[in-house]
This record gives C-alpha cells, structure tokens and sequence, in this order.
C-alpha cells in the first residue's frame, strides 16, 4: 500500500499552523499525529496521522520524548508490555522520539507510576545494551 506522503504534508500544515500545544504530564497517553513515515518507522493512521503514544519525558510546555505504543503484544527488547484501562498494550521501544507537543490531539489516560518505571528501565536497558559488532559502550567523561 502506497504511503500518503501528499496528505500528511497538508496535515502538518495545519498542524503547525492551526494546532496550540496542549497541556501534558509524564506518564499520559495521547493520540499523537506522528504522520507518514519513511520505511519501518511508525506510522500514524485515520485522517490524522495519529497514534496512541505514551510521554516518557517532557523537556518544556512544547517539546517531548515519546514512545509509540501498539494493541498487538510483542515481546523481546525492543517492546515492555503494560496495562491501560484494562487492556494490554505494548510500547515500541526503538521507535521513541522527540515530538512537538502541537502533535498531540486527545488525551487517553495516564498509567501507573510503577509500569511506567518497567517502560523507563527498559528504554534505558536497550539504549545501554552492548553492540556485539563493537563491544560494550565505555561511558566518555566529557558529557
């Protein structure tokens, strides 16, 4: 199926023209239009481009850091599985990025502190996981 590059751009158009930056919190769930991406990134679906995303850091009142999250269940690494309203969802590890919070559409919910400290740990662990072409991450001491 051919990705709607054309229309995505007329909605981030409007986004960026139209749409104020809501209030947000760490740890909520919004629909987000994330748009049409290239390749095997996360795509956002409906009129809008949009997806469920659950906020993992806000750096100010405009800008975020976001993990897409999915209905299907999957295991391994790059996924950490938890509870919301009573359904299963999984946070797609590799594909957190930064967002503009004028992405954000509605707000879903909010989950518990201890699952969101599970997603966190996870996103670190992989972030810290060694790369077995290069050997282990040695920490530089100019951060």
């Amino acid at each position: 199926m051919p990705k709607e590059f054309l229309k995505w751009h007329e909605v981030k158009e409007k986004i960026e023209s139209d749409h104020p930056c809501p209030l947000f919190q760490e740890r909520e769930i919004w629909w987000c239009s994330l748009g049409a991406n290239i390749g095997f990134e996360e795509d956002g679906k409906h009129d809008r481009f949009e997806r469920p995303v659950l906020v993992i850091r806000k750096f100010n009142s405009q800008l975020l850091w976001a993990v897409p999250l999915s209905t299907k269940i999957k295991e391994g690494i790059y996924y950490q599985t938890f509870e919301l309203h009573s359904e299963q969802r999984s946070a797609l590890l590799s594909q957190a990025r930064t967002v503009s919070a004028k992405r954000l559409l509605r707000r879903i919910g909010k989950i518990q502190e201890d699952q969101f400290d599970q997603v966190v740990c996870s996103l670190v662990a992989l972030y810290n996981r060694t790369d077995p072409l290069r050997g282990p991450r040695v920490p530089s001491g100019n951060l």
